[in-house]
């Protein structure tokens, strides 16, 4: 008997064997599911079929040059229907995968067989039957689909089912021996087979989902005041000194705000005033000027040549470069003049500025993609090469939520095919629909709504959810930035600062500082969720050798979680989280794990954290951990990676924190194999 196969998918049917619920799969295949090189992810389906009969699903892993590889799903939840396997692919590109689910005639006898004959029931029809099935292997033997190496094996079970002379048991065993089982579990007899996909699932390089970034203004690097001549701008060669101090810190990204020409039509002064002062720089994200427009580099900052030197100093420190898009223009940037049709204009001929009632940008105008789409695409399009051309290899995107999603996706896609190496963030704090769309139809990273989920429950249902979401839309944690600093970190001072990092960089892969974090600037503009003086507005030098000789800098603890982050792979990843309780409910305790093959390293790494979520108290409580996720026996021993203490601990262990002096333990699961 032949294979058979049926399709299933949308519009194709249920198939002979019902396939559903695929995963990774997003929006049914409408758009890809992600993953990163090297990356472990779960395959799963629920595959069911009538009756009792044996059945078997299968994956089929296309890899960019079109070879496939197959492997069994297992079983995990029969009550479910629930059938799971992982892989790991090896290189990047647009991969695909489909499910094969088949009846499976060879484990369907031989569970008969297993029953009926030391039963004595019906034995003669037992072997026959069980030689219908094994000549269908030899045909597909002679058929050279299936090994000529199986032959004897096979030949010799089946002439001991035809052997009516010997007793049933010593007919069957043959048949029911280790070898033939060891064949048809590596390349199983199907029939009916059904098949689900196949489902596109594109790998990228392993910086789109782990990272540690940090952000910084560079006019502010290096500025200095005269009372005489008053300030004097930093440049990128002063900003470029400061890459050593971050690269020390243990950041793998270093993220400029805009370095583009100002505009000074309606200027903003300090604290967002629009009453400018002279030497006020104004906001670097009211961009364009008679100097330029996006392609172009402030003046004060200094040239195209500058900014090639600032690109090569970083990679001398393994730094990638990030730069900040946002897509809109002051009144001055030449667009305006020479494309008023990019702008909305209003009904009086006015170009419209930006507007977040009651909010009012008159130094912004947004763009408009209804009137010339194509001609602003390939602007923008040919901006963007320009930086990848020198250097840029990741693109923090302001605001993308205010552009059209159709945009993205294509101006995405675009890049995908020419650039994949380069990596888009969206800085899109807006409703859901819209940030998950974002996530879909391209973009490696997200922002997130981490900086406002502050209790153990908020953060569990947060992160529970982000998991779901890992598919298409990668978190990126930061518990401040430039425009927004949350009431729980503008009252917690210090403690708040340090409790927020170490949630940040344990919970998620790529997390993300605002320059200044590390010395707790935390004093809020009366009325707003800002830091009051922002440096949107101004320049803000800072001393940070100062700060660190005096022991108030967090450099310290930055420095130590990034070198946590990389030392454990188990922290590079988000799907492997798992949560644990604890008798306090303002206590989080959570877990990531990689066994040994996952790592890379031939050893498993487990990271177990337990902490604080309030800045303004402590804890004593018990904490009661899952020991298989853990994937440690009843006693165990556990290293706390931020002060090197070791500790014996079991399932319930105790534990004291203190928001002063020991808000979280980091720990390391001591394995059998390291001790």
């Amino acid at each position: 008997m032949s294979e058979t196969t049926d399709l299933t998918g949308l519009g194709a049917g249920i198939g002979r064997i019902p396939i559903m619920g695929v995963q990774p799969v997003v929006d049914g295949g409408r758009f890809p599911a992600r993953c990163v090189e090297g990356e472990t992810v779960t395959v799963s389906a629920n595959a069911f079929r009538e009756g009792h009969d044996a059945m078997g699903v299968q994956l089929v892993l296309v890899s960019p040059d079109g070879q496939e590889k197959r492997q069994a799903l297992r079983s995990t939840n029969p009550g479910l229907d629930l059938w799971e396997t992982t892989i790991r692919p090896g290189s990047t590109g647009h991969w695909s995968f489909r499910i094969e689910a088949y009846s499976a005639p060879y484990e369907s006898w031989a569970h008969t067989a297993e029953v009926k004959i030391p039963a004595g029931i019906d034995p003669d029809l037992v072997c026959a039957e069980g030689a219908v099935v094994l000549t269908q292997v030899l045909a597909e033997i002679e058929a050279g689909t299936r090994s000529a190496a199986d032959g004897p094996v096979v030949r010799a079970a089946l002439e001991s089912l035809r052997s009516p002379g010997l007793p049933a048991s010593s007919r069957v065993a043959p048949a029911l021996a280790a070898d033939l089982r060891g064949i048809l579990a590596e390349r199983p007899l199907r029939e009916g087979v059904t098949v689900a996909g196949p489902y596109p699932l594109i790998v990228q390089r392993p910086r789109a989902l782990y990272g540690s970034w940090y952000e910084f203004f560079p006019r502010s690097e290096g500025a200095h005041f005269d009372p005489e001549h008053g300030w004097t701008s930093g440049t990128l060669r002063t900003a470029a000194r400061s890459l050593d101090r971050i690269a020390a810190m243990g950041f793998d990204v270093a993220y400029l705000t805009p370095i583009h020409p100002i505009g000074t039509t309606f200027r903003k002064g300090r604290n967002n005033t629009l009453d400018p002062q002279p030497g006020d720089p104004g906001s670097p994200y009211a961009i364009g000027s008679p100097e330029g427009g996006h392609d172009a580099i402030h003046p004060e900052l200094g040239t195209l040549e500058d900014f090639d030197a600032f690109v090569a100093r970083a990679k001398e420190l393994d730094l990638e470069v990030a730069m900040d898009i946002a897509l809109q223009c002051s009144p001055d940037h030449p667009w305006v003049s020479e494309h008023p049709e990019w702008f909305t204009v209003r009904a009086d001929g006015t170009i419209a500025y930006a507007e977040n009632p009651p909010k009012k940008y008159q130094d912004i105008y947004p763009l408009s993609f209804d009137t010339d789409y194509e001609g602003l695409y390939a602007a923008i399009r040919d901006m963007l090469e320009h930086w990848v051309a020198h250097g840029v290899t990741l693109f923090r995107v302001d605001n993308p939520h205010t552009k059209p999603v159709r945009f993205w996706e294509e101006l995405l896609a675009e890049f995908d095919a020419k650039h994949p190496e380069v990596i888009f963030l969206a800085e899109a704090f807006t409703r859901p629909t819209m940030m998950h769309t974002l996530g879909k139809v391209g973009y490696h990273q997200s922002y997130t709504y981490f900086t406002w989920r502050e209790s153990a429950e908020e953060l569990r249902e947060y992160l529970e959810e982000l998991v779901v979401s890992a598919p298409y839309m990668r978190p990126s944690f930061w518990p401040t930035t430039h425009d927004i600093l949350t009431p729980y970190m503008s009252s917690g001072g210090r403690r708040a600062f340090v409790l927020r990092a170490i949630l940040a960089a344990t919970l998620v892969p790529t997390w993300g500082i605002y320059s200044g974090y590390e010395l707790v600037e935390d004093v809020p503009r009366p009325g707003a969720q800002e830091q009051i003086d922002n440096e949107k507005y101004e320049f803000k030098p800072r001393d940070h050798a100062g700060a660190l000789a005096r022991g108030e800098s967090l450099e310290p603890l930055l420095a130590r979680l990034n070198r946590i982050r990389r030392e454990h792979p188990a922290l590079q990843t988000l799907t492997t989280i798992r949560f644990h309780e604890a008798a306090d409910e303002q206590v989080l305790v959570f877990s990531k794990h990689l066994d040994a093959a996952a790592t890379g390293t031939g050893s498993p790494d487990t990271v177990l954290v337990v902490s604080l979520t309030a800045h303004d108290r402590d804890a004593r409580t018990s904490v009661r951990l899952d020991l298989d996720a853990l994937g440690v026996g009843e006693s165990f021993e556990v290293e706390d990676l931020l002060t090197g203490e070791r500790f014996h601990w079991g399932r319930e262990p105790h534990v004291i924190l203190s928001a002063a002096d020991r808000p979280a333990h980091v720990l390391r699961i001591v394995h059998p194999e390291e001790t």
